[in-house]
């Protein structure tokens, strides 16, 4: 094992670098070129070309100006992922502003923090729920904030309004005044405890993050192909991708509607995506589920162990002449399906915000569309490394981006250095000091680089459980080994201080539809009688047995409680990345965890 990589940058960052530049580029060098689709208001989509996106930035950065927005000052945006999110962003940028992003999801207690720390001047909301929660706030608390402006009330049209009589050199005028250290955007970390931070982001962070982003996939970050968006663009990770992909000439289409997914891949028939770990579990899991509900369910098993197969045979040399021919054979059975359930055309994913899991990785890579994995934080505007299609080892989060370095520490942490990584929190000179050791960030990540420099994450620090015995156990991959098994929605291990692991599970409501069918249980059973019933308990028993196969006796789970509410944003337990939320889990189920324990 090694214990320290670097990959050398074979790009540099300009001293001005503004990452509105693009925008105006493009609009002189290319003015065709389809950068977006957007609904057209009549249940179709339209292009919306170069030129055209130009305009309307320069028309948005124009009415900020006129709305008092001055070189520096923080501009926020509380929407689902949308096109005016972006144009909204670029047009900050262009007005010289900093973009501050809040979750559409977020409470009035989190917003109000956001907006008071960052001394928020103008707000953009989406609708009359955001509106609604804003306004829960005591305005004597924002004393910074001047307005707040509606999406879906004509936002856009009237800032186009507001700055209809400015020349355009005034835009240009506060982009000469932006350079590449110049805050680009504040994102607040969604901290499990405390307070969140506001992490700092420059013209250079995102600059370099784009760049090497287009190095590394550069076959998917190319002109003419096309990606459907649905992350939520307050997380670093769309918003990244979305940069790239704008400065790749990528069109990109957005949406913020999860439940429809399937369809809304058939229709934009994306060539790649980006997603969360967790929406490659709901579709591996609906699929197994849907061969079984139909009977068909073997047929399904073997596929999916034929392409696991395949995808490790891909990994260590060449697949057999048998498991070619297994494999073609399911191709034509089972993974052309699964291929048309994500529109058809698309050849990769790129996963990042969670760990995915090297069963998945293979399962996915062997029905042929391959998920590239990455590993970064907020702190370093998204990815610092990722697997590549000219460097892939499954089940690990690939080597740093170009530019960049990894290292690992002496108590085991992953440090990482490079362009990506931001230069400190807002406002909090404390914790910026505390987050650095020696130049190097510290991701509060343990992890392993291996000889060729691909990176493994092996847990969190912070969320190591400590067992009476003294024990050290990291939850998260079992956590996701159990979260894989298409009954469990969500898991949480526990066991810290205690004499044993045990784990708190939610069973999935899409699920258990079909499950009741199969086993001949009432439609209306009441979920309190379905958490005894002893068929799932034996069902979710074997998949925990299957996990605790992967690790030490002293970390086997070895109690479980079956909950009869599964977790979610709305709830509060998950973030919007779909992580779970401990403290809030811990606090909220105490009396559950207790029962394992009693």
């Amino acid at each position: 094992m090694m214990r320290e990589f670097e990959a050398p940058a074979s790009y540099t960052i300009p001293e001005d670098a503004n990452n509105s530049d693009n925008v105006f580029r493009y609009a002189k060098e290319s003015p065709a070129a389809v950068m977006f689709n957007v609904p057209d208001g009549k249940g179709g989509w339209r292009d919306v070309r170069a030129a055209e996106f130009a305009t309307a930035v320069t028309d948005v950065a124009k009415g900020l100006i006129a709305s008092g927005v001055e070189s520096g000052d923080r501009v926020a945006i509380m929407a689902a992922t949308r096109y005016e999110w972006t144009l909204l962003d670029f047009a900050i940028w262009a007005a010289g502003g900093c973009t501050v992003a809040i979750y559409d999801s977020s409470s009035a207690e989190q917003a109000r923090w956001i907006l008071q720390d960052s001394a928020t001047a103008l707000l953009v909301v989406e609708n009359d729920k955001h509106r609604g929660v804003i306004s829960e706030i005591d305005p004597a608390e924002l004393s910074a904030l001047r307005e707040t402006l509606q999406i879906d009330k004509d936002a856009i049209d009237e800032l186009v309004r507001r700055g209809a009589d400015l020349d355009e050199q005034i835009v240009h005028d506060r982009r000469a005044q932006v350079n590449a250290a110049s805050p680009a955007t504040l994102i607040y970390t969604s901290g499990t405890t405390g307070r969140p931070k506001g992490v700092m982001l420059s013209h250079a962070n995102l600059y370099a993050e784009s760049r090497a982003d287009r190095i590394a996939l550069a076959s998917f970050l190319t002109p003419g192909k096309k990606t459907l968006m649905f992350l939520p663009l307050a997380h670093v990770f769309a918003r990244a991708v979305s940069l790239a992909a704008f400065d790749a000439k990528v069109t990109v289409a957005h949406t913020a509607d999860w439940g429809t997914l399937v369809q809304q891949f058939a229709e934009h028939r994306p060539d790649f995506v980006l997603s969360v770990p967790r929406v490659f579990e709901k579709v591996f899991n609906g699929a197994k589920q849907k061969a079984h509900d139909e009977g068909k369910g073997k047929i399904f098993d073997a596929a999916a162990a034929t392409a696991i197969e395949y995808s490790q045979a891909l990994g260590s040399g060449k697949p057999g002449l048998v498991l070619r021919a297994k494999h073609a054979l399911f191709d034509k059975l089972v993974y052309g399906k699964l291929r048309a359930a994500l529109g058809g055309n698309c050849q990769a994913a790129v996963s990042g915000g969670g760990p995915l899991g090297a069963r998945l990785g293979h399962f996915f890579r062997g029905v042929g569309v391959t998920i590239f994995e990455g590993y970064g934080l907020t702190e370093t505007t998204a990815a610092i490394a990722v697997n590549t299609p000219e460097h892939i080892r499954v089940g690990s989060v690939g080597r740093p981006l170009e530019g960049h370095g990894a290292k690992i520490g002496e108590d085991g942490e992953l440090l990482v250095r490079g362009p990506v990584v931001f230069a400190g929190y807002w406002g909090n000179e404390q914790a910026s000091a505390d987050a650095f050791a020696d130049g190097w960030f510290k991701t509060g990540d343990l992890g392993a680089i291996d000889a060729d420099g691909f990176i493994t994450i092996t847990g969190r620090k912070k969320e190591i459980l400590v067992t009476a015995g003294g024990k050290n156990v990291s939850p998260a991959p079992m956590e996701d080994q159990l979260r894989a098994h298409p009954l469990i929605g969500q898991v949480m291990v526990v066991g810290d201080g205690k004499p044993f692991i045990g784990a708190l599970i939610t069973l999935d409501p899409e699920a258990l539809p079909g499950w009741k069918e199969r086993n001949g249980i009432a439609a209306d059973i009441d979920i309190a009688e379905l958490v005894v019933n002893a068929t799932l308990v034996a069902e979710v028993e074997a998949a925990v047995a299957e996990t605790n196969k992967k690790v030490s006796k002293a970390e086997q789970i070895k109690k479980i409680n079956i909950l009869t509410s599964d977790w979610t944003q709305e709830t509060g337990e998950l973030t919007p990345k779909m992580s779970l939320k401990r403290a809030v889990v811990m606090k909220q189920y105490s009396a559950e965890v207790d029962k394992i324990y009693s």
